[in-house]
């Protein structure tokens, strides 16, 4: 048997998932894709992930590997995938690579993106990828602080480690706000993210940017290791957008 190793991107609407990790009575994206693998005759155990986003988390650029014999293209893969796989979960690409390729320890960087829009009024429709907030943010007064965030600081205010023991120390690339489609994105680009960094910070710089908060807030956080602002931003906002290797 010629086994390959393949790397897959993954799109999903994470609404209805108890998040990417298998778990017992739950409803994971990783149980569903194993499961669809399992159809097509794969016997492996436990595919390999870039990351494991949370219940309700979304993602565009999801990536996973494992190995499998197949003896047919790398289109008809994805196809067969996506025959099999239910229709809240998408094959974007796949690819075949080395033998020691590892989603999650080979990654260069993770883009993740937040969408919230502010509103008075609740809009369900909408509200299902996006955190509705109101009063209106000062979009000027997020990116301020949104900017104290790039470089190599210890996040421990802002999330807890993957696991136990872990470093919470994590470079962001780049993190900015911007206006999009009526409402805002937060982009933030990191080499790796602590759990619900992301919506933790989200949840902040909402707090600052309608003024419900201190303006230094981000940079208290990091230099003291703990911010007194409790919550996270909801998980439906959030989407895994890119893993770059």
């Amino acid at each position: 048997m010629a086994f390959a190793h393949y790397k897959i991107i993954l799109s999903y609407n994470g609404t209805d998932f108890a998040g990417f990790q298998r778990q017992r009575h739950a409803r994971t994206i990783q149980s569903e894709f194993e499961a669809s693998l399992r159809k097509m005759g794969w016997q492996g155990k436990s595919i390999l992930s870039a990351g494991r986003t949370d219940a309700g988390v979304h993602a565009e650029g999801q990536v996973v590997s494992f190995q499998m014999d197949w003896e047919h293209s790398d289109e008809d893969l994805r196809n067969a995938l996506n025959f099999y796989l239910p229709q809240d979960i998408a094959v974007r690409s796949v690819m075949q690579v080395s033998a020691e390729f590892h989603p999650r320890f080979d990654a260069k960087s993770r883009h993740y993106r937040y969408r919230l829009f502010c509103q008075p009024v609740r809009d369900p429709i909408r509200e299902v990828f996006a955190w509705r907030v109101w009063p209106q943010v000062k979009l000027d007064v997020v990116n301020t602080a949104a900017e104290i965030l790039v470089g190599s600081h210890d996040f421990r205010a802002f999330g807890r480690a993957t696991r136990k023991g872990g470093s919470t120390i994590r470079e962001v690339f780049s993190a900015e706000c911007q206006a999009d489609d009526g409402g805002y994105r937060l982009d933030i680009v990191a080499n790796a993210f602590l759990y619900h960094m992301v919506r933790r910070i989200c949840f902040i710089l909402v707090a600052i940017g309608q003024g419900d908060a201190k303006p230094n807030l981000i940079e208290e956080g990091l230099e003291s290791e703990t911010v007194a602002l409790m919550g996270i931003a909801p998980a439906r906002g959030l989407v895994l957008k890119e893993v770059v290797y």
